[in-house]
């Protein structure tokens, strides 16, 4: 079986769940948005795979959690638009999540290295 025929679709599905919520206070901790420039600027993050089917029941989760605020703004340009921001909890929370993901990623990044050094097709393991 080749790397092109294996099914990773699962592991990289459950990747992409735990990195929405960073994802998405990582933008709010930048500045306040609404649900659609969210999604315009996740977009660009292809791998994360965020729709509007699954932004907004995640912000929905987050105000409820006290982690965002939301408000309603009225627009020049089409229908009243909805705002969110970091509360202060959700300012914590994103700083300590940027600290374990730069740990993870670290530790991740260093085993997939030795991996790599070990599945190099020009290394002898015979010694």
């Amino acid at each position: 079986m080749t790397s092109e025929q294996l099914d990773i679709g699962g592991w990289k599905a459950q990747l992409r769940k735990g990195a929405a919520e960073f994802a998405v206070l990582s933008l709010l901790a930048r500045k306040e948005m609404y649900g659609i420039e969210l999604l315009d600027a996740l977009s660009g993050a292809q791998g994360l795979g965020i729709s509007d089917g699954t932004i907004y029941p995640l912000l929905k989760r987050l105000q409820l959690e006290g982690r965002i605020h939301a408000r309603w703004q009225p627009s020049v340009t089409g229908p009243p638009r909805k705002y969110y921001s970091l509360t202060a909890e959700g300012k914590l929370a994103v700083s300590a999540m940027s600290q374990a993901w730069t740990e993870f990623r670290s530790q991740l990044d260093r085993l997939a290295g030795q991996a790599g050094e070990l599945n190099a097709p020009d290394r002898d393991l015979s010694s």
